[in-house]
């Protein structure tokens, strides 16, 4: 239960809309929501400002449409990562709302809320290739509040492309950047930046990249101040940094 629906139940018992025994069935339920194969997280609304999000790979659709029609009943707003064609269209027959965002592999119910602020989270990439993390990045982000700000493909083999939106990258309250290959985009945004950075590493690059290894490291072992790192082809744990950085610890992305 987020802070809304918290609020909202309040008001409720306190206008005689709801009973006392009617408020404290649907409390009972917190902190958690038993379903056997998964404990659902009802408080984590109010902890953090955003409620649980769902990841889907490796549950069965089946679970994952569970999971979520339970997850409704409690938030407003729900969001569901690496989510396949064939587990969104299982969720979409139980949730008719439920929309699919492809590129990031995003299940989204609801609507995302008001945007906080008017400096954007800049999401860029190296690459291409590195789109779908930065997709999942970006919706993420703004399903939390943020304003965002997408801008692909200038990595530093061709540095003018990153050179060029300069005057973008400087609005920036935060910038996730996203890249695979050497990984040196992050180091580069932030010597040339006064914001924080986000790096986040992919699983995209020739030879001895070892599986996105290669620009973990690179991006760990940076020279230039400003710059926390997420695991790889994390661009949810990258979103939900940045959005901790906009929001501080106002709870507005609740």
């Amino acid at each position: 239960m987020d802070r809304h629906r918290l609020h909202r139940l309040l008001e409720e018992v306190r206008d005689g809309r709801t009973t006392v025994d009617g408020a404290l069935g649907q409390l009972s339920r917190m902190p958690y929501d038993d379903l056997d194969f998964a404990r659902i997280d009802t408080h984590r609304a109010l902890r953090k400002g955003f409620p649980e999000v769902v990841l889907c790979q490796w549950k069965t659709p089946q679970q994952t449409a569970e999971i979520l029609a339970r997850m409704v009943s409690h938030h407003d707003r729900v969001l569901a990562t690496r989510a396949s064609h064939e587990t969104f269209e299982h969720v979409r027959q139980r949730l008719p709302q439920a929309r699919y965002e492809e590129a990031a592999r995003i299940i989204t119910i609801g609507e995302p809320p008001p945007i906080v602020g008017t400096r954007p989270v800049v999401v860029a990439t190296g690459g291409t290739s590195d789109l779908p993390v930065a997709e999942e990045a970006a919706v993420t982000a703004r399903w939390t509040g943020c304003a965002v700000e997408r801008l692909y493909d200038v990595g530093v083999a061709g540095l003018h492309r990153t050179l060029l939106h300069l005057d973008l990258l400087e609005q920036a309250r935060v910038v996730i950047a996203v890249a695979g290959m050497e990984g040196a985009l992050p180091t580069v945004l932030a010597g040339l930046l006064s914001c924080p950075v986000v790096a986040v590493p992919t699983n995209i690059g020739y030879g001895a990249h070892f599986s996105g290894l290669a620009p973990l490291l690179t991006m760990l072992n940076t020279c230039a101040s400003g710059v926390a790192v997420v695991n790889i082809d994390n661009g949810f744990g990258a979103a939900m940094f940045a959005a901790t950085i906009v929001h501080g610890d106002r709870g507005d992305a609740a």
